[in-house]
């Protein structure tokens, strides 16, 4: 069965959960000895944590994150490196990984695949690099292997950028932020919220990772449709203010968008 919290929650001790209310303070205060508000709490977190040894704003709001590590494929990594060069790239200033496992087949014929690995190679031997030559590993299984360390943070070119089950924080984003921490930019975004998954019991055989993951984004997205269906139900007045009939194609005339001579 899955439960999902209408608000925040204080985890104690990794063991203890405390779900926000009037009275959470008390609760916590009683089983800590100690009392704590719910934005101290929130900087008690490993994900706070990494977070804050990673930003350089000063400013936990706005965040400016400079990663450790960084990551890419065949299909990513030339236009990344192209579009570092061309402004400017003098070397890689963080380790950077060139894996060759999406485009290691002949899948579009000719030379197509074999010019982006020697393009790749290349590219690690000029600028300092860590090229993986086709069908020796995949780019998340490398960096898994060879990259992941607790308290660490990795940006990778691809969307499965993720390797919290080590300790790492891991995301995956399009080649012009790879291209900004290449080029000793940072990575702007507000501080996320914190999202804490907890498990009681044992997962019966054959369940994995990926299986709970898809059971919370069903409970999630039944939340969700319930939600837009409450919204489209009760309709904000000011929508009523417009109806159809009121954009009618006859409204404009061809000749009103013809070009002037």
């Amino acid at each position: 069965m899955i439960k999902l919290s209408d608000g925040g929650a204080y985890l104690i001790n990794g063991v203890d959960i405390v779900e926000d209310s009037a009275s959470a303070v008390n609760e916590v205060a009683a089983k800590t000895g100690c009392s704590v508000t719910k934005e101290e709490a929130a900087k008690n977190t490993i994900a706070y944590g990494i977070l804050e040894n990673h930003n350089t704003s000063g400013n936990m709001e706005k965040l400016k994150i400079k990663f450790d590590k960084m990551t890419s494929h065949d299909i990513t990594f030339v236009g990344i490196i192209q579009t570092a060069r061309a402004s400017g790239l003098e070397k890689f200033p963080i380790p950077y990984v060139l894996t060759n496992c999406h485009n290691s087949l002949c899948a579009v014929g000719g030379t197509i695949n074999e010019d982006d690995h020697m393009f790749g190679l290349t590219c690690a031997k000029k600028y300092g690099g860590i090229y993986v030559p086709p069908h020796q590993a995949v780019i998340h299984q490398f960096a898994r292997e060879m990259l992941a360390e607790g308290g660490k943070m990795i940006l990778g070119s691809d969307s499965h950028t993720r390797y919290g089950a080590l300790g790492t924080m891991a995301m995956g984003e399009g080649g012009p932020e790879l291209v900004k921490q290449l080029l000793n930019k940072t990575y702007d975004i507000n501080r996320p919220g914190v999202v804490a998954i907890y498990m009681t019991g044992e997962p019966a055989k054959g369940v994995g990772p990926q299986d709970v993951a898809l059971a919370i984004i069903g409970a999630v997205a039944a939340v969700a449709a319930i939600a837009y269906a409450v919204y489209c139900f009760f309709t904000p007045d000011y929508l009523e203010d417009f109806d159809d009939d009121d954009f009618e194609d006859d409204d404009f005339e061809e000749d009103d968008f013809e070009d002037e001579d």
